[in-house]
């Protein structure tokens, strides 16, 4: 029976990456994918989401050059067409994971795995060992078991990217990230999207000064938010609510995942709640076996698995890597504009702090781009200036937060970006205006 350093199970943003980064490493690994590499998040999540996104962005930016005399009277969206990119991207992609796979001696296995307590790995008729084990098996959608939904067809984020017709019409259940991205995708190409969240606000994880900037938008581009309700029961195409009766031709649930744990609970490792119930270094409660991304506590980010993943690899190695500071993963939101932000809200320090906020009304290159709608937020300890966390809102702003997020990881702080020398015209150079209004010498306020 073969043996191997580690083995991997699931190919997805975490599994992979930590597979190649083990090999890069010098070890013989083992990485077990039953479906397709690249997980949710390229097959169907982060990748074809932003796909769609970055169409319906195309159709904003065009109907804006009519604003500014560059008349383009009709704009036809050829769905179909659309699709095709779409999966084209994703088979260029998945084609990369793969090569990057095999060329690093990385030896592949398509199936269903079973892992046993002493550390054998079954795939199919083969089975092999290894010394250590990490589970990257990710997560599925959940649809919460409403009353009456038998009698309802509905997609979930699985299956709604292999619609071949755009909808006239789109009912979203949800108010995360994952439902509202969903929401901005379609509305600009001509969809009537209408959002039922039973919360009073929408996302919720987020930074609340946020929150009325996208409620804002999503009111210009005709999508309806309904919020604040308790939903009662479905018949058909027909969704009752303590609101009101609301009927759809198409429904999607966005309504959050939930972990992957069959081979977790065939193993009967310890859980916390529904995840697998980890140490620091994401060790499981049976030594040599780890759990990664969202089988475990922590963002469900394709970025946080991957770092997951390479973090475990490196506490294999021997090599004492620093625990993972969930303060220092970013989270984004792909509308527009985007939300980017990392660190603690205001609500969640709990030391003397200052904060400054900075509109873009005032920003050059905003102006000239016409995305104006938005902010830079920077919370920062009021005696030494340790950015304590950060938000930013505008067009390209998950780009954007990089700035601030290298500074803080450089050990910088906002007397650094208030010193750094950014370039004009940009958007980024609110960045250094906010951090100068910690110690009242902004230029643009």
């Amino acid at each position: 029976m073969e043996k191997f350093d580690i083995a991997i199970v699931g190919a997805g943003p975490g599994g992979y990456v930590a597979a190649i980064y083990a090999a890069k490493c010098g070890k013989k690994v083992a990485l077990v994918e039953r479906d397709q590499v690249g997980g949710a998040c390229y097959n169907v999540g982060c990748i074809p989401s932003k796909i769609l996104l970055e169409h319906s962005k195309l159709i904003q930016e065009i109907k804006r050059g009519n604003d500014w005399g560059n008349e383009t009277p009709t704009v036809h969206v050829n769905f179909p067409r659309l699709m095709k990119r779409k999966d084209a991207i994703i088979d260029e992609l998945l084609t990369n994971i793969e090569d990057y796979i095999l060329s690093n001696q990385i030896t592949f296995y398509r199936g269903e795995a079973a892992v046993a307590k002493d550390l054998t790995v079954t795939v199919g008729s083969e089975s092999f060992t290894a010394t250590d084990i990490i589970l990257a098996t990710g997560s599925k959608p959940f649809v919460p078991p409403f009353k009456g939904l038998e009698t309802s067809s509905y997609f979930t984020t699985d299956t709604f990217f292999d619609i071949e017709e755009l909808p006239k019409q789109l009912t979203i259940i949800g108010g995360g990230v994952i439902a509202v991205e969903m929401a901005f995708s379609l509305a600009p190409l001509g969809t009537k999207v209408t959002m039922l969240n039973h919360s009073e606000d929408i996302l919720q994880t987020e930074e609340p000064d946020a929150r009325p900037v996208i409620r804002e938008k999503m009111k210009k581009l005709g999508i309806e938010l309904v919020t604040d309700f308790q939903f009662e029961h479905f018949n058909g195409n027909e969704i009752h609510t303590s609101k009101s009766i609301y009927t759809y031709e198409n429904l999607l649930f966005a309504t959050g995942r939930r972990p992957n744990t069959e081979i977790a609970q065939q193993l009967g490792l310890a859980f916390d709640g529904r995840l697998i119930a980890v140490n620091e270094h994401l060790e499981t409660s049976q030594p040599h076996i780890y759990a990664i991304g969202d089988l475990v506590g922590g963002y469900q980010l394709a970025h946080s698995a991957s770092a997951e993943g390479i973090h475990v690899v490196d506490h294999i190695l021997g090599n004492k890597p620093a625990l993972i500071d969930q303060t220092l993963i970013p989270r984004c939101v792909y509308t527009h504009p985007e939300i980017a932000t990392f660190g603690l809200l205001e609500e969640q320090v709990e030391e003397p702090y200052t904060v400054t906020q900075m509109p873009l009304q005032t920003n050059p290159k905003a102006l000239m781009e016409g995305n104006t709608v938005g902010f830079i937020k920077l919370i920062a300890t009021k005696k030494e200036g340790r950015i304590l966390g950060a938000c930013v809102v505008a067009d390209g702003a998950t780009e954007m937060l990089n700035a601030i997020l290298a500074t803080k990881n450089a050990g910088g702080t906002v007397h650094t970006l208030a010193n750094m020398i950014f370039p004009h015209p940009t958007v980024s150079e609110h960045i250094g205006d906010a951090a100068k209004a910690f110690f009242d010498k902004a230029i643009h306020q």
